[in-house]
């Protein structure tokens, strides 16, 4: 970027690896075949591309045939929410009968929101689940909409704004007794905590590769053995017809290298990354007057600190920070020019979308491999000094 700055986005996409750049090289090269072609640089791409589903199934303790890759995150909550909905609603029809609802959390990232939205538009009863004011899912709410036999459940492993855990292994568990799918968004939890579909019984979970030290471009959807998805991307048939495409296997190779290294290290790395969040916390609640941090009541994932200050506004802050030289995120979403509280916050409670008295800083930090103390400590300076800045100018 030609200037001093510190990364602390990790949650918006990460560095890739050295290792998992090295992984992919060859596939940029020599090793250019379409894995669908039967000569012999067809067959292989298609070894690289078996090989790397074989290590990425192990990775979460999935069967190499329940990896289903995908062009991203995005792609797979929507291949699990408007897949399993769209087959149970055909099913449906078929037997003359009610078209069954969609049921996820208000907290769901925008790819699964989404989809659930447009499964509505196509005759699905759509329930989101109240949070609490950690953004935790109401257990017993729950327990009612599963009384309405949905076809799909969507709960995310974390979350991507302000880091909440959910108790998926609970809710895998009691959609399990009342025989309907869970499907789980592990975007941000993979390789931060322990995912490991042999010990969670989700039928599905969502994976991307760009937030493991991964490459852009490319995910995964684990499928579990016996579930039954319409494809939502029509052509060559693909992943078993479940996800027809040309596959990206310099993509799904750097995938399962990242995923290997971020789960070999996953104890000794979440404890650093939880070290290092808390003694930023530490350090901004001590020299910001008027902040509140996010989700710190419940469990959270170790790598995000979302974090409100008041007395400045969100996109001035966004704007001083850059100048500091910080790459963060806002907990804002722009929209139509003007910035509106996340989706996420006012499930919360924590804002109102009526709300016309301008948008308060919500900051969101995100840890990573590359995060060093250093780093920590000269964001816990120049945080306060931009805060300092933006509210005498509001003074003014």
């Amino acid at each position: 970027m030609g200037r001093d700055y510190i990364y602390m986005d990790h949650a918006a996409t990460t560095p890739m690896r050295p290792e998992v750049v090295e992984a992919m090289r060859p596939h940029f090269g020599d090793r250019f075949g379409n894995p669908s072609s039967v000569h012999g640089q067809g067959r292989a791409a298609r070894s690289a591309l078996e090989e790397a589903r074989n290590r990425l199934a192990a990775a979460i303790g999935a069967r190499r045939r329940e990896i289903v890759f995908t062009g991203g995150g995005t792609e797979a909550d929507n291949l699990a929410v408007l897949g399993a909905w769209r087959r149970a609603a055909r099913l449906a029809r078929e037997r003359a009968a009610v078209a069954p609802g969609v049921v996820c959390s208000a907290v769901e990232h925008s790819a699964v929101l989404r989809s659930a939205e447009q499964a509505a538009r196509e005759g699905a009863v759509l329930i989101l689940l109240a949070v609490d004011e950690h953004g935790r899912v109401q257990t017993d709410a729950l327990a009612e909409a599963l009384d309405t036999g949905p076809a799909i459940v969507s709960v995310m492993w974390g979350n991507n704004e302000v880091g909440t855990l959910q108790p998926v292994h609970e809710i895998a568990h009691r959609c399990g007794k009342a025989a309907t799918l869970f499907h789980t968004d592990a975007v941000q939890a993979l390789g931060k905590v322990p995912v490991r579909v042999d010990a969670c019984a989700c039928d599905l979970l969502s994976m991307s590769s760009h937030k493991l030290g991964g490459p852009q471009g490319v995910g995964a959807l684990y499928v579990r053995t016996g579930t039954e998805l319409d494809p939502v991307v029509y052509g060559g048939g693909q992943e078993n017809g479940i996800r027809s495409g040309t596959h990206n296997v310099a993509g799904a190779v750097g995938m399962a290298v990242a995923a290997e290294l971020a789960v070999a290290e996953l104890d000794a790395e979440s404890a650093r990354l939880a070290r290092l969040r808390d003694r930023l916390e530490a350090a901004l609640r001590e020299r910001v007057e008027g902040l509140d941090v996010h989700g710190a009541g419940g469990d959270r994932l170790p790598q995000i600190l979302n974090v409100r200050v008041t007395g400045i506004q969100a996109d001035a802050a966004l704007l001083a920070l850059d100048a500091e030289g910080l790459c963060v995120s806002t907990g804002s979403a722009c929209k139509s020019g003007s910035f509106k509280p996340s989706h996420v916050l006012s499930a919360m409670g924590r804002f109102h979308e009526d709300d016309d008295e301008g948008m308060p800083a919500v900051i969101r930090f995100s840890l990573g491999h590359t995060t060093t103390e250093a780093e920590v400590d000269a964001v816990a300076e120049r945080f306060p000094r931009a805060v300092e800045r933006l509210r005498e100018l509001a003074l003014t």
